[in-house]
């Protein structure tokens, strides 16, 4: 049975508390001459913290595509022999956390379809808000029978994206991106390849991230700035909303298939990228330490000791310490392997307060006034758990200081939260949130003052999270969900190989058959 991912990307302390989750990190090289298996695998291992169902690598020689993917971390999926019989010089490589479509083999990436003149790989990192529209459009265009992944029991809006590029049999896959991607609504930072060319798109509003780098022999596209880092490629540009990338061996090539309206995803900023990536020209670690000492300037309070909930709340927690004056401390240890074991615990471990991400230091913690400052709260377990543990080790007084505004919005862009009526923000006032918990006191940072740290214009980013306005429109209720492709009937025959005429000329047929 393959390993699986946690799935999981938050610290809590109790399995199955669920906290925000990213959709997925994409990678993509062209580099002739490169090992670019193994620059797609060590640019994964650098995205793996945006998702950790799955992972997959296609790779193209000019002739053929094989793909391989599979359940679980990266490390888990790719071994050295997995990754010498990618060869080619490029490759598109996906880590997944879904938001549409269930944990399933089916539903990993990169998806693999037929194109007018070859063959499709895919990477999608986002959510798309109109996949019921496009369900139909694809059985408009391509009639009553299921094509590629479709056919094979894909559930994902990238399969979906995957059978429109289908195309037809006078034009190019670059001339059929063009006229499919306005066709396209919600979040979507795509990397995709055909057997000579490397692409790389991104949605109108850029509200997942996607950047260019450049390698001495090549090029790179990635969902963070960290993974043109591990494989030695210098930043050049963020993709820009609205664009489409060709890279081939006549060089980079740009169009445009949208005008840029920005939306980028404020929770980026706070807790989704890692610390070390730049977003828009903003390092994260330095806006998350100034949303701490905004958080400072907003909550004061008297206290001994500033800690963070390890490791997203350690920006804020040191930018907090700094304006504050109080002393920053580690009054928690992580075990960083945790979150890996698939054994649930029994009734009588859970409610003994099983630990099993964090420990507190008794000796730092005990007689103190403590400042926890953690990124956000979703539904108020972890933190009521912490509280409680802090307290048992001695703590004094325990005040929490969150560096994000109350979340009472769902996401609909590529991060999957709890419901509304489980975020506990959505239903309780601060000071009754806080009661629940069992703090002190409870202080979130403003929406003006988590914005302002991220040097950005607010016009120019989605907080909808936080404020409930949706910079993109959505459509009826019954028409979004992550299991939608699932529940309804699909306008669609019964299942059909679509990819029989791939298995002449590449691995493609195959390489979708599970091991």
């Amino acid at each position: 049975m393959p390993l699986r991912g946690d799935g999981r990307l938050n610290h809590d302390l109790m399995p199955g508390e669920k906290g925000p989750q990213d959709a997925c990190g994409v990678f993509g090289v062209w580099a002739p001459g490169e090992e670019v298996a193994k620059l797609a695998y060590f640019g994964l291992y650098a995205l793996q913290h945006r998702g950790q169902e799955s992972a997959g690598i296609a790779t193209s020689n000019g002739e053929q595509i094989l793909v391989y993917k599979d359940m679980g971390l990266v490390s888990q999926v790719f071994d050295e022999t997995a990754l010498n019989a990618l060869t080619g010089h490029i490759a598109v490589g996906h880590c997944r956390y879904s938001t549409t479509g269930g944990v399933t083999w089916e539903n990993a990436q990169p998806t693999l379809g037929p194109t007018a003149s070859g063959t499709v790989a895919l990477g999608h990192n986002g959510n798309l808000t109109n996949s019921a529209e496009l369900v139909n459009l694809v059985a408009e265009r391509y009639g009553a029978q299921r094509r590629g992944e479709l056919a094979r029991g894909n559930t994902t809006d990238t399969a979906l994206i995957t059978a429109l590029l289908a195309g037809d049999a006078d034009r190019t896959l670059e001339a059929t991106a063009l006229e499919v991607l306005p066709r396209l609504r919600g979040a979507f930072s795509l990397v995709f390849m055909d057997e000579n060319t490397l692409y790389a798109a991104r949605d109108p509003q850029g509200v997942r991230p996607l950047v260019l780098g450049r390698l001495d022999r090549g090029w790179v596209v990635a969902s963070e700035t960290p993974a043109l880092d591990i494989v030695g490629a210098s930043y050049v540009r963020d993709v820009e909303p609205g664009e489409l990338i060709c890279i081939d061996a006549d060089g980079m090539r740009s169009a445009r298939f949208a005008e840029a309206e920005r939306a980028a995803c404020v929770f980026e900023y706070v807790y989704l990228a890692r610390p070390d990536n730049t977003l828009n020209g903003r390092s994260v670690h330095a806006a998350r330490v100034e949303m701490g000492r905004q958080l400072a300037r907003e909550h004061p309070v008297e206290a001994d000791l500033v800690i963070p909930t390890p490791e997203s709340g350690t920006p804020a927690a040191v930018g907090y310490a700094a304006e504050s004056g109080i002393p920053f401390g580690q009054g928690l240890t992580k075990n960083a392997y945790v979150g890996r074991t698939f054994i649930q615990p029994s009734d009588t471990l859970r409610q003994l307060g099983i630990r099993l991400k964090l420990n507190p230091l008794r000796e730092v913690i005990k007689g103190k006034r403590l400042v926890v400052v953690d990124d956000s709260i979703v539904r108020g377990n972890t933190q009521r758990a912490l509280i409680r543990m802090l307290r048992e080790a001695g703590a004094a007084e325990v005040h929490v200081r969150i560096s994000s505004p109350p979340v009472k919005w769902p996401c609909f862009y590529g991060i999957d939260f709890a419901s509304r009526a489980e975020l506990i923000a959505n239903g309780l006032a601060v000071d009754e949130i806080g009661q629940s918990l069992g703090a002190d006191s409870l202080g979130y940072i403003s929406t003006e003052g988590m914005i302002a740290a991220t040097e950005q214009p607010s016009s120019q980013l989605c907080a909808a999270c936080f404020t409930g306005k949706y910079p993109i429109e959505l459509p009826p209720d019954d028409q979004l969900g992550k299991h939608l492709l699932e529940q309804a009937e699909l306008p669609l025959g019964p299942p059909e190989d679509g990819l029989t005429r791939l298995a002449v000329s590449t691995g493609g047929a195959t390489a979708l058959d599970h091991p």
